[in-house]
């Protein structure tokens, strides 16, 4: 390929990028500029990749971490021959457009990844590349490199400003992911200006104390230097790499260069046809690819069928010889569940005690034989939320194979460390903490809904029940702020047996991501033989406890449905007849058709009462207008966990008291 094709194929880049945000009125046209190049590089020469098949299994991951340079990922897939057009193009921004004004999963084939803020596409990567060393340790044999791809991402300058890309690249780090390839996006330019501002590190440095391979690229332009520095990245196997190149924002455009104007504005007619011309287009057309810039680019993608061929051949013949692991990589990755696992969910009986976090803990060992691609662990939290696989390692430096992580204190990173294996294909993996640290992460939390991948989180110490911590560690806020985030599921299990089943619907869901809320203190399990049975929570709420002509409804969660019983236990005393309603899921049982919901609430059984440690907001709905809600709107304080829950009225003397002031 001759110099000025490559000049070309990169200024057509550069050209439709300002086009589309012109058109769009609305983007940002400077990065896409200066980073054309990069893309350049990868789309043509590095990265195997088949358009025809946007999901093989061995290809190479793309990360635009600087999302906002999307325009760039967007002509790259049109060019190569991803399902895109250039109508597409030029609808960029616009309503039910498939070219976002940030890169969206599942939106637009091609895309690995919702990146979004900064930061997180960096991180995400990070859970990509595990997931692919884990199925190189699992699935890999002499003779059959199955899964050796490369992830490849740009990042910009507010990439590496944010906390989670510092803590994701410490974990990186540590665990030698030599298969990370990050390209530094060196611009110098922020949206209130010179970087300088606010950013003056040494990033090679800082990069080196975290384990990276780093080099530099002093001329953006350079695609040869690019390609070299690429390559010797691919040959360093036993540490991430951060590659550095010096980019000139909104390069080609004469009068917005390097000015922080073009990061996050389109550059204007005017400005806009100056461009053209310097880069040798025609200032009065818009949205034009030559020719032979497309045949090339026609040819760089078509590569990619060819490479995926011999892969099937080769996973063909690896079916002959290792026929099992064939069958389970398959299962896995077709979104199907194991046979047998059921079988082996534990059960509890009702003369014990079991705090939620325990009894999650025993149903993750149980099973884990059956998941193999089940993986993950905690931030530092391991033995307090029970999250440790007990027969198997632990994912490190030297073994690439282990099922438990170590994420350190870090909930941002592993959150979204946790996306980044969620979108690789078979995995179902899981982070813990404690609910009040689920702030941390929201982040992730927020992009995994979007994108409808199922992380599943373990946040056990779930209320102002766990005690001595106090106020600052005290969950009040935390279930109503989950709840109202639209694709995830909530289950906060009442006991042992119901914690058993909010697996089994984790497992089993689709859609989103599932966040488990656990007690750490223990909690009476109640009697399968006696009440209603613990499988119903599949249904979000079911009736756990029934009188014949009832006048109230006690509805609880978690830890408060077993004091739900015993106030239901004095009422009857009393000659107050009550129904107890387990509801451990709002998103579960919302989804159930009226006639359920009828029959656990009839409409003509309005006085009710809820109960649950937490913020009172979002349970009117469920209790009416002519109901009461038992919760907290203030934050706890320090005392053993049975103090403070009386305190703040969680007892049964305050839940006989409401009724009786319900109903006379």
């Amino acid at each position: 390929m001759n110099a000025d094709l490559n000049q070309l194929c990169i200024n057509t880049v550069r050209v439709l990028a300002a086009d589309a945000v012109q058109k769009a009125n609305s983007g940002h046209p400077g990065t896409p500029m200066g980073t054309a190049p990069m893309g350049h590089v990868l789309w043509s020469k590095v990265m195997n990749y088949n358009p025809q098949n946007p999901e093989w299994a061995n290809r190479d991951r793309f990360i635009l971490s600087a999302g906002h340079a999307c325009m760039l990922q967007y002509a790259y897939l049109y060019l190569t021959g991803y399902d895109l057009t250039m109508d597409d193009i030029k609808n960029f921004r616009q309503l039910h457009s498939k070219t976002a004004g940030h890169p969206e999963y599942g939106l637009l084939p091609g895309i690995e990844i919702t990146t979004g803020p900064l930061g997180q596409g960096f991180a995400n990567g990070v859970g990509m590349a595990i997931a692919q060393q884990y199925l190189a340790s699992r699935y890999n044999k002499d003779g059959f490199h199955l899964f050796d791809y490369k992830i490849y991402a740009i990042c910009s300058d507010g990439d590496l400003m944010e906390g989670v890309s510092a803590e994701a690249a410490s974990i990186a780090g540590h665990l030698k992911l030599g298969n990370l390839i990050y390209l530094y996006d060196n611009n110098h330019i922020s949206i209130e200006g010179d970087t300088s501002l606010a950013f003056d590190e040494d990033v090679a440095k800082r990069f080196e104390a975290y384990g990276w391979h780093t080099q530099s690229v002093d001329d953006g332009n350079d695609i040869e230097a690019i390609s070299k520095a690429i390559e010797n990245a691919k040959n360093i196997t036993d540490k991430p790499s951060l590659i550095l190149v010096r980019t000139h924002i909104a390069y080609g455009a004469p009068n917005a260069v390097d000015t922080a104007e073009s990061h996050g504005a389109p550059l204007g007619e005017k400005e806009l046809k100056a461009t053209k011309e310097n880069l040798g287009f025609d200032p009065n057309q818009s949205f034009v690819v030559a020719q032979e810039v497309l045949d090339f680019y026609s040819k760089a993608g078509s590569k990619g069928a060819d490479t995926e061929k011999k892969w099937n051949e080769l996973f063909a013949s690896y079916k002959e010889k290792y026929a099992d692991l064939a069958k389970e990589y398959e299962l896995f990755s077709n979104h199907q569940l194991p046979e047998g696992w059921k079988e082996k969910l534990p059960a509890f009986s009702g003369d014990e005690k079991e705090a939620t976090r325990t009894a999650s803990g025993k149903t993750l060992n149980a099973i884990a034989d059956y998941f193999p691609l089940l993986i993950g662990g905690a931030a530092d939290l391991a033995p307090s939320t029970n999250t440790l696989l007990k027969k198997y390692e632990s994912f490190e430096s030297d073994n690439h194979g282990g099922r438990n992580f170590h994420f350190g204190i870090r909930e941002h990173a592993m959150g979204s460390i946790l996306n980044g294996i969620a979108v690789t294909k078979g995995f179902t993996p899981y982070g813990a903490t404690f609910l009040i640290f689920s702030e941390y992460m929201r982040p992730p939390i927020r992009l995994a809904a979007i994108m409808k991948i199922k992380p599943v989180y373990v946040y056990t110490h779930d209320s102002i029940g766990l005690g001595e911590d106090g106020t600052t560690h005290q969950p009040v806020e935390q279930l109503i702020s989950l709840r109202s985030i639209p694709n995830i599921t909530v289950i906060r299990p009442a006991d042992a047996n119901e914690t058993v089943q909010a697996w089994r619907v984790a497992l089993e869901h689709t859609g989103g991501p599932v966040a488990l809320i656990l007690s750490r203190q223990k909690l009476p399990v109640i009697d399968q033989s006696k009440y209603g049975k613990a499988t119903e929570l599949e249904k979000g709420a079911y009736v756990l406890a029934d009188a014949q002509n009832f006048q109230l409804i006690l509805i609880a969660t978690g830890s408060e449905v077993s004091l739900a019983l015993k106030a239901q236990e004095a009422l009857q005393k009393e000659a107050i007849a009550s129904r107890v309603v387990s509801m451990p899921s709002w998103e579960l049982f919302n989804k159930q058709d009226e006639s359920y919901k009828d029959s656990v609430f009839p409409k003509d059984k309005k006085k009710r009462i809820s109960i649950e440690a937490g913020s009172s907001l979002g349970w009117r709905e469920y209790v009416t207008d002519e109901g009461d809600v038992i919760g907290i709107d203030k934050f706890g304080e320090s005392a053993p966990g049975d103090e403070v829950m009386k305190e703040y009225g969680f007892s049964v003397d305050n839940v006989v008291a409401k009724a009786k002031a319900l109903l006379h």
